[in-house]
């Protein structure tokens, strides 16, 4: 069989595409990987920017987006794409398992993973002590002292909902004020058990068994100093899952795809929604926004408009 359209990725741009191309009938299938929906936001405690649902956790949304797929039977497949190829205008995508889907048009919506801070410990102590996702893992720091490294929306978030639940919260942040959206900076500001460490680096992290200290260097002034915690969480960023399809499909040197509000790639039939492709703000709103999208240039292409 060949599919007008296979969506890679089950986040807010996979389910988004997912559902426009079952309301415009196309034959399609949704392949994620880890057997589950909803992305990396099925990790965020609470969504305050997601417009209509003030408050509503990444899990309940998620969960909302994936049963408003199965009302409309769309099809799933757990897999992780492992090969691309593109065979006289039929794309052909490969699964770890060896099996080969076809189709017309593919929407890449594969998202990405946590960036690594990528000094001394990280390795040796993931899962001890060391976290990329707090709303996973917080629930071991309560009473705890635990820092959060970054200054986006992802750490700020994770440092108010950690506060609720440890002892003290150390945010650690290479800059002098917050990237993330003004209300949660003043939010997070405002809590009494965090303490902002700006200007600062993580230079290593250390312990026996787990996680103990942190060697902290300040950017600006060069003091170093050892900070006592019993936990680490790393929220700066996301590097693209794009390794795949990087030799076939333009990137940029960050390794997103290139592809402007249509979608479209440098590939005709081939298109990029969500956190993968160049994109000034990447949001639930922004990546549901690219699945609405890229199926209308799907339903365009698939009809030579």
């Amino acid at each position: 069989m060949v599919y007008d359209v296979i969506i890679i990725g089950s986040g807010p741009a996979g389910l988004s595409a997912a559902i426009y191309a079952k309301r415009a009938e196309l034959s399609c299938v949704v392949i994620e990987k880890a057997g589950f929906s909803g992305g990396q936001i099925i990790n965020t405690y609470e969504i305050d920017n997601y417009p209509g649902l003030p408050g509503i956790s990444g899990y309940d949304l998620s969960a909302r987006l994936r049963e408003h797929c199965d009302k409309l039977n769309t099809a799933f497949v757990t897999g992780e794409v492992v090969d691309f190829k593109l065979e006289d205008g039929i794309k052909v995508i490969i699964l770890n398992d060896g099996t080969e889907y076809r189709t017309k048009t593919v929407v890449i919506a594969s998202g990405g993973r946590p960036r690594h801070l990528n000094v001394p410990g990280e390795d040796k102590f993931a899962g001890l002590g060391l976290s990329y996702c707090a709303t996973c893992d917080g629930a071991f720091f309560k009473n705890k002292t635990v820092a959060v490294v970054g200054g986006g929306d992802v750490a700020v978030e994770d440092a108010i909902f950690l506060s609720r639940l440890c002892k003290k919260v150390y945010v650690i942040h290479r800059r002098n004020e917050f990237r993330a959206i003004k209300s949660s900076a003043n939010k997070l500001l405002a809590i009494e058990n965090v303490e902002v460490l700006w200007d600062s680096v993580v230079e290593s992290i250390n312990g026996t068994e787990t996680v103990e200290s942190l060697n902290i260097k300040n950017v600006k002034t060069g003091e170093a100093s050892v900070l006592g915690v019993d936990g680490i969480f790393i929220a700066v960023g996301y590097i693209p899952n794009s390794q795949i399809f990087k030799d076939i499909v333009a990137t940029d040197a960050n390794g997103y795809i290139i592809a402007g509000e249509n979608c479209e790639t440098n590939i005709p039939g081939v298109f990029a929604a969500g956190d993968i492709r160049t994109k000034e703000l990447r949001q639930i709103v922004t990546a549901v926004a690219d699945g609405a999208n890229a199926i209308t240039a799907v339903e365009k292409y698939l009809n030579n408009i």
